[in-house]
């Protein structure tokens, strides 16, 4: 746990470092073109215009303000690679602590000149205490999910933003500890609107098994996301959000609550953007996690 306390020291140390740089200056412009011929993100903060006669943001003004926005869209035309660092405390007689982190790349692709395919997979990475005094821990690879989304590349009428499609579960955990054993599939939809910095809607699943080790429990799981968001003219996000997974076959819920704050900038010539986050477990199972940390690094590629 003295290691974990060290780590953590370090991870608070970069954001409250990370951010005052953000709010402190205005970040440099990048003035090369992209072979697209658009020009780089730039992350100049909106703000520097304030005192410019109410003079509209420059194009890397807005070009930032735009990034910020797809940030907060899970089916964004942007590519992006969330590295997502979790904390659990709390967990069995033992009070275990559970590290995990997800790995979530984030692909689109241009299907017709009206619809995009948005991939979305999770690997997770998982070091596991035991939740028994003087039991084993465990790492390893967790089971992988992966979700594709068929959505139109404009809002509706209404400034809806949807997409739909399947999502897979496949059984790639190292340790029978860390997964179901089970090979899954089920459907996938999300929806969103985003409008005067706010950005709000929801994200849900469900999976059955379908394949997999007849010795395990079968899967049947719902899982729902909605969430809200407020991005600043700075480009930093405040947002909450549920993770809410329903066990159909044990009638279970799990319900964090997580509260986090992002902050979007540039090092060197890419775009990244660190995330702080606490999480307090609503509903839990018996000998479930108390509370949470997150510690999140996303790095994103605009086309």
């Amino acid at each position: 746990m003295k290691t974990l306390g060290t780590h953590f020291t370090c991870v608070l140390t970069l954001v409250a470092t990370m951010t005052a740089v953000a709010t402190a200056q205005t970040l440099t412009s990048l003035d090369e073109p992209l072979s697209s011929g658009t020009r780089r993100f730039t992350l100049a903060q909106a703000s520097s215009t304030a005192g410019a006669g109410g003079a509209a943001p420059s194009d890397e003004q807005a070009n930032a303000a735009e990034l910020a926005k797809e940030l907060q869209n899970p089916i964004a035309n942007l590519i992006s690679v969330p590295i997502q660092n979790n904390w659990d405390f709390g967990i069995g007689p033992a009070d275990a602590m559970r590290y995990y982190v997800n790995i979530q790349p984030v692909i689109p692709f241009s299907l017709t000149k009206d619809w995009n395919l948005i991939t979305r997979t999770i690997i997770p990475v998982i070091y596991a205490e035991s939740p028994i005094p003087g039991g084993d821990n465990t790492a390893g690879l967790g089971d992988i999910v992966q979700s594709f989304f068929f959505s139109p590349k404009e809002p509706t009428s209404g400034g809806w933003i949807v997409g739909a499609g399947p999502v897979f579960l496949y059984p790639s955990a190292t340790d029978r500890a860390l997964g179901a054993e089970k090979f899954g599939l089920g459907p996938t939809a999300v929806v969103l609107k985003q409008q005067s910095g706010w950005t709000y809607g929801m994200l849900i699943n469900h999976i059955w098994s379908v394949a997999g080790n007849s010795s395990r429990a079968d899967v049947s799981a719902t899982f729902m996301q909605p969430f809200v968001s407020y991005t600043t003219k700075t480009f930093t996000t405040f947002g909450f959000n549920t993770e809410t997974t329903y066990d159909w076959k044990n009638h279970q819920g799990t319900v964090p609550l997580n509260w986090t704050v992002q902050q979007l900038l540039k090092i060197g010539t890419q775009p990244i953007a660190f995330q702080l986050g606490v999480r307090y477990y609503a509903e839990k199972p018996e000998g479930g996690p108390d509370w949470g940390l997150r510690f999140a690094t996303t790095l994103l590629f605009p086309k």
